[in-house]
C-alpha cells in the first residue's frame, strides 16, 4: 500500500492505494470525512422543431435499415401463406395521406358482383363476358361487365389482392379521378390487346386483371424504393418492386409464348396491354408532381 494525497479539500489528507491492483482502502471514518461535491446535472440541450424532426427521421431510417438485416425470412409467419400462392408481400409501405375510398368501393363492387354470379357462373360468363369475335354485343357493354366477373374464388382473390395492396398508394398520389381513369383505360387497352390476338375466338374472357395490371405497373415505377417479399425455389427473398415487375413481365411473355403453342387459357396479352397503359400513364403524369412532393412520396419510409 502507498499513501497518496487526495488533492481535494484538506491538502494533508491521504488515502491508501494498492500499488499493484490500484484498489483504494479507506480507514474507519475516512470515506465519510471526504469533502462533498454538488452533483449538478449538465444543462439540458434545447432543439428546434426542425432539429427534432430530423433526429426522429434519422432514428426511423435506422430502424428501417435494421428491419432488413435478415432478408431471408418474412417478418411474420403468416406471410408465407399468401406467398405460397405466388402473391408478393409488401414491405416499407409509404404512409397514406388519404383514405383509399375508390379502391375500397371498387373492390367491394367486384366482390359483390362476382359472388352473386358464382351460382350460375357459366350462363353469366357466356352472356356477359367479353367475346373477341363478338366484342360489340350488348352495344359494347361487355367491356364493362367482364371487368366485374371472375371465374372462381382463386381468380377473384388474386385480382383483389393486387388491387388493394398496390391500388391504395396509387390512388393516394393520383387522386380518385385520375386513379379510376387509369384503371378504366388500362382495362380497355387490355381488352383490345386480347381481342386483336384472338379475333376469331368465341371464348368469353372475364376479370379485372387488365386494369389492375395498369395499377401494378404505375405503382412499381412511382414507388421504386418499395420492396416486396416472394418465395422462389422454396427460399424467401425481399426484392425491389422494380425487380418484381421485371419478373412479372417475363412470366407474361413466357406464358404468351406457351399460349401461341396451344397451352394455357389466361389472357396474358390483356395483362401486358394494361401494364403498357400504366407505364405510359406514369410517363405523362410524373411531370405534374413538384420536386418536394416527389421526395415526399417516393423516399423510403
Amino acid at each position: 500500500m502507498k499513501e497518496i494525497p487526495l488533492g481535494v479539500g484538506v491538502p494533508s489528507r491521504l488515502i491508501d492505494v494498492c500499488t499493484s491492483c490500484h484498489f483504494v482502502w479507506f480507514d474507519r471514518g475516512e470515506f465519510e470525512a471526504l469533502p462533498k461535491l454538488d452533483a449538478r446535472k449538465p444543462p439540458g440541450i434545447k432543439f428546434s422543431p426542425e432539429e427534432i424532426e430530423a433526429l426522429a427521421l434519422e432514428r426511423l431510417a435506422k430502424v428501417k435499415d435494421k428491419q432488413y438485416d435478415d432478408e431471408t425470412s418474412p417478418d411474420h409467419w403468416w406471410e408465407i401463406l399468401p406467398a405460397l400462392f405466388g402473391v408478393p408481400i409488401e414491405y416499407n409501405r409509404t404512409p397514406l395521406k388519404h383514405r383509399p375510398v375508390a379502391t375500397w368501393l371498387l373492390a367491394a363492387v367486384i366482390v359483390a358482383v362476382s359472388i352473386a354470379t358464382f351460382r350460375n357462373l357459366t350462363v353469366v360468363v357466356k352472356g356477359w363476358g367479353l367475346v373477341p369475335a363478338e366484342f360489340g354485343r350488348h352495344f359494347g357493354l361487355t367491356f364493362v361487365t367482364s371487368f366485374f366477373l371472375h371465374g372462381g374464388l382463386i381468380h377473384l382473390f388474386g385480382n383483389l389482392y393486387y388491387l388493394i395492396v398496390f391500388g391504395d398508394n396509387t390512388e393516394d398520389v393520383l387522386g380518385k379521378a385520375r386513379y379510376l381513369f387509369l384503371i378504366s383505360l388500362a382495362s380497355i387497352a387490355g381488352d383490345f390487346a386480347h381481342i386483336l390476338s384472338n379475333l376469331g375466338s368465341t371464348t368469353p374472357c372475364v376479370g379485372a386483371s387488365g386494369g389492375i395490371s395498369g395499377v401494378l405497373a404505375y405503382y412499381c415505377l412511382r414507388f421504386p424504393h418499395a420492396r416486396v417479399g416472394i418465395i422462389f425455389w422454396f427460399r424467401w427473398f425481399r426484392i425491389p418492386v422494380g425487380g418484381m415487375f421485371a419478373l412479372w413481365i417475363l412470366l407474361q411473355i413466357i406464358t404468351a409464348i406457351q399460349q401461341s403453342a396451344g397451352f394455357g387459357r389466361v389472357a396474358v396479352l390483356a395483362h401486358l396491354g394494361g401494364a403498357a397503359v400504366g407505364v405510359l400513364f406514369w410517363l405523362f403524369t410524373r411531370q405534374s408532381f413538384s420536386e418536394a412532393e416527389e421526395r415526399d412520396v417516393s423516399a423510403p419510409k
